[in-house]
């Protein structure tokens, strides 16, 4: 492909100007579908980077509380995904069968479901701020200083929830470009609030911490209303009629169906990280910190390679809808080694600069030291990473979300979190222990992942 051509294709791809994928070249679906979806998951990636950075100039506390909060707040998105997972399979089914008016019906169903769950987690979070960090074993100091971040963020989630879903429902659709658009006001928000809120500015007070998630809240806020907008009014394929805005009983148990395997799944991947945690919590927060900055360093590459994962999902639920379950299949197949490569690549970038990398965060050694470690470890499977990413997304992307749930309640549970406790703490591992049971893991559902795609029921789905 020449420079003109690569660039008139990826101008195409940002433009979302590309919306048939059930036919012609498998390559450019994957590339028209893959770039925004990239494009979008770097802008969560660089809101992660840029957070860790500012906050990370207030205490070491700050940073351990973003990572506590956080912890919890994944019981948040994992509802969030579960939910976005059976939008993403309904909508791209629908799309795939040429049923636009199922799929914004659909879509007003999986909304109504997010806005639900997310009351319920803000009563809880405007509530009990404090003693959530304190189950989490945070320390007093710690949660005086912490808990208006984790009060601010859990209050505010339905902007979370909503950015998920609707994002969710245009990738789904094809409309990748439009969720790209999206997080990029969003994290362009978040960038420029960031420092006012938590340093300062003229008649804004200085919140430190609380800051951050104030800074998030508004830039998610204002991009949940972009995408409502776009919903309504704007150019996605998927339209909504103020006349559709009604219960539908039966759209709604179909997608609570395909989204309690979703939730599930990510239950168990985001319950066994807040345990990892819980045990990393017993080293310090120094320890704690150089965890915290080396896990959002490291979403800046795994959000790409989720982004292509999410491609591959959409290619399969449209696929499969236009009855063409061997270009579902070969989709997966190419999209998994492209990012593979990717991955690949970044894994020799950790592995060689882990100390450089970290440093830009703090002058602590001891952080350093331990966030470098982290990268370094798990960096070592990020190959394994790749195709256990796009392989679980196919699945999910099939309405098939209860193979995946098996896997992880398996890789996770059964495996991952035993592991880690006896390294780090019966056999006195410490922090590495908890970093090489991470990587084990993800090797694990990456070779368990490619058994069952094999297998091909996934093909068979209804939804």
């Amino acid at each position: 492909m020449t420079i003109s051509r690569f660039l008139k294709n990826l101008k195409i791809a940002v433009t979302g100007k590309e919306q048939e994928f059930t036919s012609g070249s498998i390559r450019r679906a994957v590339f028209m579908l893959s770039v925004p979806m990239i494009l979008e998951m770097m802008m969560e990636s660089v809101f992660a980077v840029v957070d860790i950075y500012f906050v990370s100039k207030v205490s070491i506390n700050a940073v351990a509380t973003i990572g506590l909060t956080e912890s919890v707040i994944t019981l948040v998105y994992a509802v969030a995904i579960g939910l976005s997972m059976a939008a993403t399979a309904v909508v791209a089914r629908r799309v795939g069968e040429k049923d636009l008016n199922g799929a914004s019906r659909a879509s007003v169903q999986a909304i109504f479901l997010g806005i639900a769950v997310a009351v319920v987690v803000s009563v809880i979070g405007l509530l009990y701020p404090k003693e959530i960090l304190g189950l989490m074993g945070a320390e007093p100091d710690l949660i005086e200083e912490g808990y208006g971040y984790t009060k601010v963020l859990l209050g505010g989630n339905v902007t979370i929830m909503l950015l998920f879903l609707i994002n969710a429902i245009f990738r789904g659709a094809g409309d990748a470009s439009v969720a790209m658009w999206a997080l990029v006001l969003s994290n362009g928000l978040n960038i420029i609030l960031d420092p006012i809120f938590i340093f300062g500015l003229g008649p804004i007070p200085a919140f430190g911490v609380q800051g951050a998630a104030i800074a998030t809240t508004i830039g998610r806020g204002m991009a949940v209303l972009f995408q409502l907008v776009i919903l309504f009014y704007g150019w996605s394929r998927i339209k909504i009629a103020y006349k559709d805005l009604v219960l539908r009983t039966k759209i709604m148990f179909n997608l609570v169906r395909v989204s309690l395997g979703g939730i599930g799944q990510f239950l168990i991947g985001t319950s066994s990280w807040i345990f990892l945690m819980r045990i990393m919590s017993e080293f310090g927060s120094e320890v704690l910190a150089g965890y915290t900055i080396a896990i959002r360093v490291m979403m800046f590459t795994l959000m790409p390679a989720w982004g292509m994962s999410n491609a591959a999902a959409t290619l399969v639920g449209q696929n499969l809808g236009a009855k063409k379950p061997q270009r579902a299949e070969n989709s997966v197949w190419k999209t998994g080694k492209y990012t593979a490569i990717f991955m690949g690549i970044v894994s020799v970038i950790y592995l060689l600069f882990a100390k450089s990398i970290i440093s830009l965060f703090t002058n602590d050694d001891n952080v350093i030291s331990n966030g470098a470690l982290c990268l370094q470890v798990i960096a070592a499977g990020y190959i394994f990473y790749a195709y256990g990413m796009v392989i679980i997304q196919s699945f999910n992307g099939s309405g098939d979300t209860r193979t995946p749930t098996y896997i992880n309640f398996f890789c996770f549970w059964l495996f991952q979190l035993p592991f880690a406790y006896l390294a780090a703490i019966v056999f006195d591992f410490g922090p590495k222990g908890v970093f090489v049971a991470i990587t084990l893991a993800e090797v694990c559902i990456a070779i368990v992942a490619i058994i069952f795609f094999r297998k091909g029921k996934w093909k068979e789905m209804k939804v």
